[in-house]
C-alpha cells in the first residue's frame, strides 16, 4: 500500500533509474517510486526538474514546509482525473448563496460534533468541561438557522474559542495555552496546533487530487488565489478527531515537552526531535483503521477523507444529501 514518505534531513532528490533516490547528509536512500503517495519535504533539499517530470509521471505530490515545520506549498502534477463536469457542478453551488451556505453549515455542524465528542471523551476526569460542551451546542443550535457564510464563520470562530478553552483543562496546565496565536504561533501549544494543522491540510489536499474535484472551490472558507481552500474546508472535520487526540495524547503522556520546542523572539516551533514525535503520531493514526459501521469493514482514517470527498461528490452531482462526517467511536 502506497503512504507519505517524509524528508526530515537536508540533502538532495534525484530520480535514478526507475525510482527516487535521496542524498543525505549522513546517507543515502532509496525511495521505491511505486510505494509513494505524497513526499513531505522538511529539510532543505535540492531537486531538478527530471526528479520533478518523474514524480509527475508518477502522479506523486510533494509538500514543502518551512524551516519552522509550517506548510509552504505543494508540487501539484497535472491533474489525473480532469472533469469539466465537476467543476461546473462545483462552481454552481458556491455561486448558488443558498446551496453554498448549506454546504457550509453541514462541515462546520460535523466539525462541532467532533468538538463535542473530544470534550466527553475527557469529561469523565473533567466534569469542568460540561459548561463548555453546553456552549457549543447551543451555537451548533444557531448553525441550523444560519444562511450566510459571515454568519456561519462567525459562529465557527465562537465555537473554536470556547473549545481552546478547554484546553488546559485536558491537558492539565501542561503547557500555558490563553489564546489561538497562529502567525506565528507564540508558545508550544500554538506551535503544535499549527504544525498538526498543516499536516491535516496536506493529508485532505493529497486525498482530493485522487478524486474528480477541484482543491480551489470551497465552501466554508472564501476561495482565494495561491491556495486550495476545499483542503480547509474538509480539514475541519477530521482536525479534532485527528490532530486534536494526538496532541492531547503527546502531553498528557509526557511524550513531549518543552524540550522538544524552540523559541525565536515571538516564534515557538518544534525541535528536529518534536517533529519527529509529532510525525510519527500523525502517521501512525491516519494508517489505523476503525470498524465502519455502514461499509462493515474496516477502514483507515486516511480513507474516511477519501470517502468523506465521494460524499460530497455526490451531493453537487444530485445524487444524494451531504451530511459530514461525524465520530461514532
Amino acid at each position: 500500500m502506497k503512504r507519505d514518505y517524509y524528508l526530515l534531513n537536508n540533502g538532495r532528490l534525484k530520480r535514478k533509474d526507475n525510482t527516487l533516490c535521496f542524498e543525505g547528509e549522513e546517507n543515502r536512500k532509496i525511495i521505491p517510486v511505486n510505494d509513494v503517495e505524497n513526499l513531505m519535504l522538511y529539510g532543505e533539499i535540492d531537486i531538478n526538474t527530471k526528479a520533478l517530470n518523474f514524480l509527475a509521471q508518477n502522479k506523486i505530490m510533494a509538500h514543502v514546509f518551512n524551516y519552522y515545520g509550517f506548510y509552504s506549498g505543494t508540487f501539484y502534477p497535472r491533474e489525473k482525473l480532469n472533469s469539466g463536469f465537476m467543476i461546473i457542478k462545483q462552481a454552481e453551488h458556491y455561486l448558488d448563496d443558498e446551496k453554498r451556505a448549506y454546504i457550509a453549515r453541514e462541515i462546520l455542524y460535523s466539525a462541532s460534533y467532533n468538538i463535542i465528542k473530544n470534550l466527553k471523551h475527557y469529561v469523565s476526569k473533567h466534569d469542568e468541561l460540561e459548561k463548555h460542551i453546553e456552549k457549543i451546542q447551543r451555537l451548533r443550535d444557531k448553525l441550523l438557522i444560519a444562511h450566510d457564510i459571515p454568519e456561519i464563520m462567525g459562529i465557527e470562530g465562537n465555537i473554536r474559542s470556547i473549545y481552546y478553552d478547554a484546553f488546559p483543562t485536558i491537558t492539565q496546565d501542561k503547557f500555558e495555552f490563553k489564546e489561538r496565536v497562529k502567525r506565528p504561533p507564540d508558545n508550544p501549544m500554538n506551535a503544535m496546533i499549527s504544525f498538526g494543522n498543516s499536516l491535516m491540510y496536506t493529508a485532505v489536499l493529497g486525498e482530493i487530487y485522487n478524486t474528480q474535484l477541484n482543491p480551489t472551490i470551497s465552501y466554508l472558507h472564501q476561495p482565494g488565489e495561491r491556495r486550495f481552500s476545499l483542503s480547509l474546508d474538509i480539514a475541519e472535520i477530521f482536525k479534532p478527531i485527528v490532530v486534536d487526540r494526538i496532541i492531547f495524547k503527546l502531553i498528557n503522556e509526557n511524550m513531549i515537552r518543552e524540550e522538544h520546542f524552540l523559541k525565536d523572539l515571538n516564534y515557538c516551533y518544534l525541535n528536529d526531535d518534536g517533529r519527529k514525535i509529532f510525525l510519527k503520531e500523525f502517521d501512525s493514526r491516519m494508517s489505523s483503521t476503525i470498524s465502519h459501521k455502514k461499509l462493515d469493514k474496516d477502514v483507515s482514517y486516511k480513507t474516511l477523507i477519501r470517502l468523506e470527498l465521494y460524499r460530497l461528490i455526490k451531493h453537487l452531482t444530485e445524487m444524494d444529501k451531504y451530511e459530514g462526517f461525524k465520530m461514532w467511536w
